[in-house]
């Protein structure tokens, strides 16, 4: 896919406000780290993660989202009343229905006109609706979009570490280790077409590619309990998800480098799992590490937030210059693999 009129006009982010620690989350396994004979530090250690952050207790989605959207707008020269087009694409929702789009629309304030919905796929949820929104913009459907998303670890992490030490099974651990990495943020990407405002980063076009049958590696349910009396689990297998989404990542960067005329990204903005994932898919690519900017080590993996978020971090830090070719590489439950062109 190619688009030739398409801008990343602003991205707006919110920090949840309680950080925890992993050495907070391994005072918490004590029992279980005992009865398996764990060193304390490990979970960073393996990770690379030291801390990541929550919401407050009944916080909802559509406050971080909106929070987010309003620094997205604010920053723009863009109304309320020019957006088009509203997409939540978030793993968690406040509700089953109406979408969470819904809420986040009103505490904006977007005119009747505006195209709302929630879109869900996995961690690549946001940059999915970059490309609906950026679809709309190029056949004259929308002027402006935004795509926004607010994700909260709080709950299925509380969940995983009860399970843990209610079996204290290596098993279990194993399987449920990669939910200790979750993160809590929001972000928000505002698009727009280039006669209403061209000011910001043209977004080039992508690839996708996917392996979906390898879509039960990772599986989070039920959703907010269909039936209710399920329990929310989440299970990973961790060492499956990285083989085979290297392997789908590399077929991906080649079809990523057959159709966007780019000898090859300057900068690359990856989705933010571990340190183990980020080396393995930076040697993989070929991509030396002085390219790539990351955040999990102090905000964790938040799902659909992490990639948009951590690239506005990289703007704000001067790591993303004017001019630069930058490569959004996601790779998501599923599996599903997505790599965006943005010339900065």
């Amino acid at each position: 896919m190619q688009f030739t009129s398409v801008y990343i006009n602003a991205i707006g982010y919110e920090l949840a406000p309680n950080v925890l620690t992993s050495e907070d989350i391994e005072n918490r396994l004590t029992p279980l780290y005992q009865t398996l004979h764990f060193q304390k530090g490990q979970l960073e250690m393996i990770t690379g993660i030291r801390e990541r952050r929550f919401w407050d207790p009944g916080f909802h989605m559509y406050e971080g989202a909106a929070r987010a959207a309003q620094k997205a707008l604010q920053s723009s020269a863009v109304s309320p009343e020019q957006v088009d087009m509203l997409i939540y694409a978030g793993v968690c929702r406040d509700h089953l229905e109406p979408a969470t789009a819904c809420a986040v629309a009103q505490s904006l304030g977007l005119g009747p006109q505006a195209l709302v919905q929630d879109i869900s796929n996995a961690c690549l949820g946001v940059l999915n609706g970059m490309i609906q929104i950026a679809c709309a913009i190029e056949l004259g459907i929308v002027r402006a979009g935004l795509v926004v998303s607010c994700e909260s670890s709080r709950q299925i992490m509380d969940i995983s570490i009860q399970r843990m030490l209610d079996t204290r099974d290596m098993a279990v651990f194993r399987n449920t280790v990669a939910t200790l990495t979750g993160g809590s943020g929001a972000v928000a990407v505002l698009l727009t077409r280039a006669d209403v405002s061209a000011r910001g980063h043209r977004l080039v076009g992508g690839v996708v590619q996917n392996a979906v049958q390898h879509h039960r590696l990772c599986c989070w349910g039920p959703d907010t309990g269909i039936p209710a009396s399920l329990p929310m689990v989440m299970e990973t297998d961790a060492a499956g998800v990285l083989q085979h989404g290297v392997a789908l990542g590399i077929e991906t960067y080649r079809k990523f480098r057959e159709k966007i005329p780019w000898t090859a990204p300057d900068k690359i903005i990856c989705h933010q799992v571990g340190s183990t994932h980020q080396k393995t898919i930076l040697d993989a690519l070929g991509i030396g590490v002085e390219k790539d900017f990351v955040t999990y080590p102090h905000l964790g993996n938040m799902g659909t937030v992490s990639l948009p978020l951590t690239a506005a971090i990289a703007d704000e830090r001067g790591f993303l210059k004017n001019g630069d070719r930058v490569g959004f590489f996601g790779i998501g439950s599923g599996l599903n693999c997505m790599l965006l062109g943005v010339e900065w």
